[in-house]
């Protein structure tokens, strides 16, 4: 990568630590991407650095204590205790919070939103004191390739941004704004550039990746787009998350079908089965919808894998529309099943419903849906003794233990496949010999 650096930059050193979602780990790499660009030498020890930046995640309260704690450590640095180094707060939460988090939270010294992340070296460079000459006031992106290390054997591509769903629990239309597209030619020299540096692997995400191109001057479709990729990039795995259930379209299955390359694999959150919960979370669908679309998948793409999320102990769940809850889980329909406690957001039309149940009862409910679910999903891995599955190997434990992911597991969410043998970053068909929990072994 060739970068003119100034001399007002060089040595300035910058620590990016980053909190929530995959979706925030791509951002965080375009920040890096910028500021090395812009001359700026990437550091991992916060305590070593001339500026640190936590790129926070806002989506649910949890994340939002867990970014603040995460903010608060580093105000305690003695590096940033003794004024030789900037800490700037960055993400979902300045853009979910704004002047509200900034009177709050004066000891840092910068705030940017997911909006004007593209302006982090700026922001950096006021910070730091850099001053660049003419014409160089703003850096620009002028990273080609990939940077050293930037990834492994797998890479998320965002290909969208923003929602305008306005489910009644969500705060990210807040937080992100407006659903807006990227352009193919972006998401191709992303996924080229990830391709180049190394991954096998390219899981598509955004948070609703079934309306990719809708908004273009002349749509697309996420069909199209998968279809193309797999094209360009015939030895590569793509992948799609964050599905929702009106995004699964025959045509997009019918290019799963007939691409080898793209996963057999769909993340379809779901929230809850009662019709009426539904409606109250300003979502279509109904346990019965739900199954049809299930049989209609399972029809057009035999081997699928199949994930969903659920809420439990939404405002107003009674205990019936929980135990239908439990019993679609219970049915194994999915492979791998994400529970979370509903969380009342500030500013959500969820949080000012009546009848909220207390903590612990939504934490009950959601422990009690989630050891339902891990059985059926135990069950359903089991099931995969015997049969052969494509792998990407990926790397050693420490005691020296080969491990990867078969086509049919997710990164980060669906466990992993030991291995005998294979070099990183090699893909092998392997048959699977024994399971444990999500976790597979080769024969």
């Amino acid at each position: 990568m060739a970068v003119e650096i100034d001399g007002g930059v060089r040595g300035k050193a910058v620590a990016l630590i980053t909190m929530g979602c995959a979706k925030n780990e791509v951002d965080s790499q375009h920040m890096t991407r910028r500021l090395m660009a812009a001359g700026y030498r990437m550091e991992e020890d916060p305590s070593r650095a001339d500026c640190i930046i936590v790129n926070t995640c806002s989506f649910i309260q949890s994340a939002t204590e867990e970014s603040l704690e995460t903010v608060f450590e580093v105000l305690g640095l003695d590096n940033v205790a003794a004024g030789a180094a900037k800490v700037v707060v960055a993400g979902c939460m300045p853009a979910r919070y704004g002047a509200q988090l900034e009177e709050s939270l004066p000891e840092a010294n910068s705030f940017v939103p997911c909006s004007k992340e593209d302006d982090i070296a700026a922001v950096v460079d006021g910070l730091l004191g850099v001053v660049r000459g003419e014409g160089d006031e703003q850096p620009r992106y002028q990273a080609a390739g990939a940077l050293p290390g930037e990834y492994g054997t797998y890479a998320y591509v965002k290909i969208s941004d923003g929602c305008d769903r306005r489910c009644a629990y969500c705060a990210i239309p807040a937080i992100r704004g407006a659903y807006h597209s990227f352009p193919f030619a972006a998401i191709d020299g992303e996924v080229k550039r990830a391709v180049e540096g190394g991954a096998g692997e390219i899981c598509l995400i955004a948070q609703d990746t079934g309306r990719w191109g809708q908004d273009f001057e002349e749509p697309l479709s996420l069909a199209w787009l998968m279809d193309e990729l797999a094209a360009r990039y015939p030895q590569t795995w793509f992948r799609v998350l964050y599905l929702q259930p009106e995004g699964v379209t025959d045509q997009l299955l019918a290019v799963m079908a007939a691409r080898d390359n793209v996963c057999s694999y769909l993340d379809i959150p779901l929230q809850h089965v009662d019709k009426a919960v539904l409606r109250s979370m300003n979502r279509a669908g109904s346990r019965e919808a739900f199954e049809a679309l299930v049989e209609r998948v399972q029809a057009a793409v035999p081997d699928v894998t199949l994930r969903t999320t659920l809420i439990a102990g939404y405002p107003g769940e009674t205990e019936e529309q929980f135990e239908e809850l439990l019993d679609f889980a219970a049915a194994g329909l999915f492979d791998y099943v994400g529970v979370f406690p509903f969380s009342p957001e500030e500013g959500t039309t969820a949080c000012d419903l009546p009848d909220q149940w207390e903590e612990a009862v939504r934490m009950e409910r959601a422990q009690e849906l989630r050891d339902v679910a891990d059985s059926a999903s135990c069950a359903k891995v089991a099931e995969r003794v015997g049969r052969s599955f494509p792998v990407l190997v990926e790397g050693r434990e420490e005691d020296g233990q080969l491990f990867g992911r078969a086509m049919c597991q997710a990164p980060e969410v669906d466990g992993c496949t030991y291995l005998v043998s294979g070099e990183v970053g090699e893909k092998r068909t392997v048959t699977i010999g024994d399971t444990l929990f999500y976790e597979m072994e080769e024969e």
